[in-house]
């Protein structure tokens, strides 16, 4: 193991064994990032082993793993956050240490402390081959839109901020709005965050987009409409989820047209965002109204495809079929390969670092739940999968507000805001630890 130094902070190297931990302790290090998926080769520890490893020397450890073909801006936010999280000094590693300063660099360009014309030279003055770093950063320049995710680690939410560069215009993407249910605590921490990033980049929000009524969580749509100004928007058949959900909290007073939304969007129907198009692609099976949005190479494809080792989304909620959750994955599969796909949930399997990012041709290959797949055998997996999980925590708790566009419900007569939870609303849902 070759250990190279690349500031005070940050050490980079190739694999160490995990009889090296206790040595790199002592050498001072706090830290240890692997940046290495399991299996690449034989002998390789993987990720279990050196967790374990890293916790017996007291140094915190983080799992980022990346090939240099797939390495995404989640990847570069996670190994940022994981140096800054750090106690003290960083050692990171992949198989020769070339992905570890990949990602080191690209996070000290995109915070402007670097210039990417120099990522190379810096590379081959450490003895590293950064022309991929290069190229990764001339691919972000040219593409457009710009895509920056807010992952919201309590819910495993992501919350989008598309940009077209040219203009400076932008989107915001199921936004999540703060929700304790233990304390029924609001806040807008999360939205607050995105209105900072907006105002730091100095873009105008034009559109607040949601891709579905969310189960998990809350949506901040009606709170940055009023601190942006932006028309609010949703598919056309948020209104069929409307009527569902109105009988079954019985809301007599609930308008099911979608007047709480200024635009509701039809299959295919096309938009504007600054100088780029974008269009819709109706996407039921998660929920009865799910779409997804296409703006320029990217799409939005919410709870329907995960990240490649995550499957897809479940089909169980009142409204969702299995069926058309499939033709909803093959309508976006059928996107040019190299489309990217931004994914509404991340649950970090094998405790890895949050993504959400992938492309049309990754899913094609990766996804246990797409590839190998035709729609009896995927129907089949999906719905044997979804009579084990519980509802979700917040599902009763959310709908009542989202079907509301974000709008908590009104105030009554002692100034309180009250939820309503309809009792024995979801029959045969899973329970959530052993039932009665």
């Amino acid at each position: 193991m070759h250990l190279v130094k690349i500031s005070d902070s940050l050490s980079v190297a190739g694999q160490p064994a995990t009889a090296d931990f206790p040595a790199l302790a002592a050498q001072g290090f706090k830290a240890v990032i692997n940046d290495r998926p399991d299996g690449e080769e034989a002998g390789q520890p993987g990720s279990a082993a050196e967790k374990k490893a890293a916790g017996e020397a007291g140094m915190a450890y983080s799992f980022i793993p990346v090939t240099g073909p797939t390495i995404t801006e989640a990847d570069v936010t996670a190994f940022r956050a994981a140096l800054a999280q750090a106690s003290g000094p960083v050692f990171a590693h992949c198989k020769s240490g070339t992905r570890a300063l990949t990602l080191h660099v690209l996070g000290e360009v995109l915070d402007g402390r670097i210039s990417a014309d120099t990522v190379v030279g810096f590379g081959q003055t450490l003895g590293f081959d950064l022309t991929g770093a290069k190229a990764w950063l001339d691919r972000r320049a040219a593409q457009a839109p710009q895509v920056t995710g807010f992952y919201e680690p309590r819910t495993g939410s992501i919350q989008y901020v598309v940009t077209d560069p040219a203009t400076k215009a932008c989107a915001i993407i199921d936004p999540v709005l703060d929700y304790d249910e233990k304390s029924g605590a609001t806040a807008t921490t999360q939205a607050d965050l995105i209105l900072a990033f907006i105002h730091e980049q100095g873009l105008r929000v034009e559109w607040i987009l949601d891709t579905h009524p969310h189960a998990d969580h809350f949506s901040a749509a009606q709170y940055l409409k009023g601190k942006t100004g932006a028309q609010t928007a949703i598919g056309a058949q948020v209104v069929a989820v409307q009527r569902l959900w109105k009988g079954l909290y019985n809301l007599p007073d609930l308008a099911t047209d979608g007047s709480q939304w200024d635009r509701l969007f039809a299959h295919g129907e096309r938009f504007r965002l600054g100088s780029l198009e974008a269009s819709v692609l109706f996407s039921p099976g998660h929920t009865l109204a799910s779409i997804s949005y296409v703006v320029g190479d990217a799409a939005f494809v919410h709870d329907t495809l995960f990240m490649p080792d995550s499957g897809t989304a479940r089909a169980d909620f009142p409204g969702g079929s299995a069926s058309a959750l499939w033709a909803s994955i093959q309508a976006i599969l059928a996107l040019p390969d190299e489309t990217r796909l931004f994914t509404g949930h991340d649950y970090q399997p094998h405790g890895r670092a949050p993504r959400w990012e992938s492309t049309v041709g990754q899913q094609k290959l990766a996804n246990p739940h797409v590839a190998g797949q035709d729609e009896a055998s995927f129907v089949a997996l999906r719905q044997a999968r979804d009579k084990t999980l519980p509802m979700p925590k917040l599902i009763l708790h959310a709908l009542q507000v989202n079907i509301r566009g974000g709008r908590l419900p009104e105030p009554e007569a002692n100034g309180r805001r009250y939820l309503k939870i309809p009792l024995n609303a979801l029959t045969g849902a899973a329970w959530d630890g052993t039932a009665p």
